[in-house]
């Protein structure tokens, strides 16, 4: 048998092995009900348990005298549930070890999913840019395609007429389209006043591309058989100038020559006050007194 050390014969070790054996002795009670209101303790209570720990003091004196020592032992189920407390303190830990480790993957996971995501950007923004450079290469070609393709020689539209509207339309806003369609237009209705007139036309984006010698043909085809359609004294004198741009001097001096003699008269001043500019400009000689062509 163990005999009660001599330092729980005090009255604090005294009152420890008390608050013990109450524990102890309460816990199965205490699991069973409802938990109790906390105990008040006043004066009165606090000398009620004075004065318990003095006779449990006396009865332990008295029993270590007669010879039969006190024997203190654990509650099998307070030591069960240390052990289960101890166990859970341990699992406790490792589940914070576990949560350290789990959020320094996730840190890293993080880390790495933004640069993926800055990747990705970055990777979806080079494949746009390929995708339009694709598209505007695959556009650039079927473009290049249908310019070198053959003129069509048959009307799109039926009607002369609707295909020069259509034509001059398109020269406005595609010039190089325009200029394919003016062509059909004179392939489709020959010897028409409209295909006199998409050759004017054709002569004019000839111009504009810098080509002089293209504009002369184009002019000359315009003005064959001298038209007297309203855009004739314009042409002719586009077509001075684009023999004046190509070296042939003396021939845009006939043509002035000839606009003097088949287009001045009824010509707008604004018109004729160019063929004088124009005149000076190239170095023309004055022409002779105006007579209506026979």
């Amino acid at each position: 048998m163990l005999k009660l050390p001599a330092a729980l014969r005090t009255r604090n070790a005294l009152v420890s092995v008390l608050g013990v054996i109450l524990i102890a002795g309460t816990t199965t009670v205490v699991a069973q009900t409802a938990p109790l209101e906390p105990i008040q303790w006043d004066k009165r209570r606090l000398d009620q348990l004075d004065r318990n720990v003095r006779r449990l003091e006396r009865a332990v004196t008295q029993r270590n005298a007669a010879g039969q020592p006190v024997i203190i032992e654990p509650d099998p189920e307070v030591v069960a549930l240390q052990g289960r407390v101890g166990l859970m303190d341990r699992r406790l830990a490792d589940m914070e070890a576990t949560v350290q480790r789990v959020n320094g993957d996730l840190e890293r996971l993080t880390f790495q999913l933004d640069e993926s995501t800055r990747d990705n950007a970055a990777l979806s923004t080079r494949v746009r840019d390929a995708e339009g450079r694709i598209r505007a290469m695959e556009a650039a070609a079927a473009r290049e395609a249908e310019l070198n393709a053959p003129i069509p020689t048959t009307s799109p539209t039926g009607d002369a007429a609707r295909d020069l509207t259509a034509a001059a339309r398109l020269a406005a806003s595609d010039p190089a389209r325009g200029d394919r369609a003016l062509q059909t237009v004179v392939l489709a209705w020959p010897d028409t006043p409209q295909a006199a007139e998409a050759n004017s036309r054709l002569g004019d984006l000839r111009v504009s591309a810098g080509d002089h010698a293209g504009a002369v043909s184009a002019y000359a085809a315009a003005l064959r058989g001298w038209p007297t359609a309203g855009w004739a004294p314009a042409t002719t004198l586009e077509l001075a100038n684009a023999l004046n741009a190509t070296d042939r001097k003396t021939q845009a001096c006939t043509a002035l020559t000839e606009f003097a003699r088949r287009y001045a008269e009824a010509a707008t001043p604004a018109v004729r006050t160019r063929a004088a500019e124009t005149r000076t400009r190239i170095g023309c000689p004055a022409p002779a007194a105006a007579r209506r062509p026979g």
